[in-house]
């Protein structure tokens, strides 16, 4: 938004940050809630929907926001911390409206109308109107200083009628547009996933769960299969189970295969037994054995909790082979802590296993130096059927991250990270918690409710 205005588009408010008149931040803007309203009539902004402490939404009113400028929202420090619930009068612009195909209103020539009533005309179909989809909306403040409303829509037009060229957009008044109102199958969600692009994973399941089913579903088939398996790991196993099942088959095994393999046996348990098989006869043999074996162990043990893809390397491979490996951007921090030294075959089960490499020893050794003279054989490894109270003491008493998993003919079949332990370790419904109510301490001081002043 330009400085001084008093109009801006929504898709630049989001992950924009919210601040108090101290300065200190509050949270970020995950949405706009507006009420439409008939007749063509701009639909009054309501509030902003803002992200605070451990990804809780909450709901500021826009008579409590002092400002929307410079890409940052100001706010009085008072305010409600209760967790938003959306009512039915109400609509969400980037979860809702986004995406959504409506009807122009034009004139004989194709160009867009002028007035509501031209648009009013096209509606009942007595008037010429082209299919557009909303590619974002703008609100602006009235006079009043305290309202604001929604009085723009960017729309791209679709094939037919009078457009010259596909993809062509513009920016229209919102009495001219018809058809926000209708329930519509097949939304799309291109323009809402390019607008939390930048989210990380977690956030971005946070916004997802918040989404409705149908809304969900399809923010899920417009993600491409690495994100949606980063994103499916974050959410709770609820939601995980209603995504894949939505999902064709094939695309399902092939998100399941871009998941972490404990992550993905995790979500094939919460399934029947026959899907479960029908999805992992689908995935890459490799990656289904994998899942396999996990899937063939206690859940809280050992051999229930590893993955099955840590760092293997072989004894004469170097310091920098090591360091190389530890570069991929795909891997955890807990992961990329250590390396397993093992005879060939380097995939899980290994050959023998011999021992493994810290991080930090890789970074003191030169790069030509072999794992084979620096590998630590003091550490005994866990057995698979190890049991989480033991797993956690092994990784506590000894300050690890991450700890090997042998079997009794002395091969590797994984390792457990403390991020699986801690997922075992808090309730069943901890990430579902996290999504809605853990924040009790939010900005603002001890407690978090900092007041009610500005709540609906």
């Amino acid at each position: 938004m330009a400085a001084g205005a008093t109009r801006v588009f929504v898709s630049h408010l989001a992950g924009v940050a919210v601040f108090d008149p101290n300065g200190d931040q509050v949270g970020r803007v995950r949405d706009v809630v507006v009420m439409l309203r008939v007749r063509g009539r701009p639909p009054r902004v309501l509030g902003l929907v803002v992200e605070v402490a451990s990804r809780r939404q909450i709901f500021l009113p826009m008579t409590r926001v002092t400002g929307v400028e410079s890409g940052q929202v100001i706010t009085p420090g008072v305010v409600n911390m209760r967790r938003f619930e959306q009512r039915p009068t109400e609509t969400l612009v980037l979860g809702e409206l986004l995406d959504r195909r409506v009807r122009l209103a034009t004139d004989e020539s194709g160009s867009p109308a002028e007035t509501p009533a031209a648009a009013a005309r096209s509606a009942a179909g007595e008037a010429p109107s082209v299919e557009v989809t909303v590619l974002d909306v703008s609100m602006t403040q009235l006079p009043s200083r305290r309202d604001w409303e929604i009085d723009k829509v960017f729309v791209r037009r679709g094939k037919g009628g009078a457009l010259r060229r596909r993809g062509e957009t513009l920016t229209v008044d919102w009495s001219v547009v018809s058809g926000f109102s209708l329930a519509e199958e097949g939304q799309g969600a291109e323009n809402l996933v390019a607008t939390f692009e930048q989210l990380r994973p977690a956030d971005l399941a946070n916004v997802l769960h918040h989404l409705s089913p149908k809304r969900r579903g399809e923010v899920a088939a417009a993600l491409d299969d690495d994100r949606l398996a980063d994103v499916l790991e974050e959410l709770p196993d609820d939601d995980q189970v209603e995504i894949l099942g939505k999902l064709e088959e094939e695309r399902a095994a092939d998100v399941l295969e871009a998941m972490d393999p404990d992550d993905a046996a995790d979500l094939l348990a919460e399934l029947p037994p026959e899907e479960q098989e029908r999805l992992l006869t689908l995935m890459r043999p490799q990656d289904a054995a994998g899942v396999r074996r996990l899937l063939s162990y206690e859940e809280r043990t050992a051999g229930g909790l590893m993955t099955t893809e840590p760092i293997v390397l072989r004894p004469d491979a170097t310091v920098a082979d090591a360091l190389a490996r530890i570069r991929h951007p795909d891997l955890s921090p807990a992961l990329a802590a250590q390396v397993y030294v093992c005879r060939p075959p380097d995939d899980t089960p290994t050959g023998k296993y011999l021992g493994l490499v810290h991080f930090q020893r890789l970074l003191r050794e030169p790069p030509f130096t072999l794992l084979a003279s620096i590998v630590d054989t003091d550490l005994q490894p866990l057995g698979p059927d190890t049991g989480l109270p033991s797993v956690t003491s092994f990784l506590a008493t000894y300050n690890m991250i991450s700890a090997p998993v042998v079997d009794d003919s002395g091969s590797l079949l994984g390792a457990v990270t403390v991020d699986d332990v801690l997922d075992h370790l808090l309730p069943d419904d901890w990430r579902e918690t996290a999504l809605y109510d853990a924040a009790e301490d939010g900005p603002g001081g001890a407690g978090g409710r900092t007041g009610v002043p500005g709540g609906r």
